[in-house]
C-alpha cells in the first residue's frame, strides 16, 4: 500500500477505529474472562478521546504519511489488565486475552471487505442509482469504497504486525506464555528490550519485509 496524502482523510478514521476496536477487544476478553479493571477504568468503550495515545494514534502515523510509508499502523493506549483477577489458568487467560486484539482487527478486515465488494456490485450500484440518483454513486459509493478499502488494509497490517512474536507485541505476550515456565521466567527480565528491537526493525525496514508479503497474500483474497 503506497500512501497518497489525498487519501489521508479516509485513513486516519480507518486507523483510529481499527486500534481502539483492538485495545477494546482486549478489555471485552479480559472482562469475560474475570477482570473488570478495563470497565471500571472506563475503557470498555468505543468513544475515541480515552484510547487515543498522541504518540501511537497521532504522531507515528502521521510520520509515515509524510514519508510515503508502505505500511501505516499505530496503536491506542493499551487497556489496563489484570490476569490475576482472570477465573481461568492466568498464562491461558494471557494468551486469549492478547489474540482478543489482533483478531478484532482480522473480524474487521473481513467485514470491510465485504462492505467494499457490495458497493462495487452492479446489481447493488444500479439499484442505489435508482434510489438516489447517478450522481450519489461519486459522492457517496466512491467514498465509501475508498474508505472500506482502507480499511481492510490498515486492519490487516495491524492484525499482522502485533503478532509478531516480540514483547510488547501482542504475538510476544502469546509467545512468553506459551513458553515452559522455567524458561518464561528467564525470557521476562529481557522483556524491555522488544520495543527497542521493534523501533529498529521498523528504521531499518526489516518490519516491510516480514510484514507485506503475509499482507499482500490476504489483500489478495480479500480484494
Amino acid at each position: 500500500m503506497s500512501i497518497n496524502i489525498t487519501d489521508v482523510i479516509f485513513m486516519i478514521p480507518a486507523l483510529l477505529m481499527a486500534v481502539i476496536f483492538h485495545e477494546v477487544a482486549h478489555g471485552l476478553v479480559a472482562y469475560k474472562l474475570g477482570d473488570d479493571t478495563a470497565k471500571r477504568e472506563g475503557r470498555l468503550t468505543l468513544n475515541p478521546i480515552p484510547h487515543i495515545d498522541p504518540l501511537g494514534s497521532l504522531l507515528i502515523p502521521g510520520i509515515l504519511i509524510l514519508l510515503n510509508s508502505p505500511i501505516l499502523f499505530g496503536y491506542a493506549k493499551p487497556v489496563p489488565i489484570n490476569p490475576l483477577n482472570f477465573k481461568i489458568d492466568m498464562r491461558k487467560g494471557i494468551i486469549i486475552t492478547s489474540f482478543a486484539g489482533p483478531g478484532a482487527n482480522f473480524l474487521l478486515a473481513f467485514l470491510f471487505a465485504g462492505l467494499y465488494h457490495l458497493v462495487r456490485n452492479e446489481t447493488f450500484l444500479t439499484y442505489f442509482a435508482s434510489i438516489f440518483g447517478v450522481g450519489a454513486l461519486e459522492s457517496v459509493i466512491v467514498p465509501l469504497a475508498i474508505f472500506f478499502k482502507y480499511a481492510v488494509s490498515i486492519n490487516l497490517i495491524l492484525g499482522i504486525f502485533n503478532l509478531l512474536p516480540i514483547p510488547p507485541l501482542d504475538g510476544g505476550n502469546i509467545l512468553l506464555n506459551l513458553l515452559p515456565r522455567e524458561l518464561q521466567a528467564k525470557v521476562e527480565p529481557y522483556e524491555h528490550f522488544g520495543f527497542f528491537l521493534i523501533i529498529l526493525l521498523l528504521m531499518t525496514g526489516v518490519i516491510g519485509f516480514i510484514i507485506l508479503p503475509i499482507y499482500r497474500f490476504f489483500m489478495s483474497i480479500l480484494m
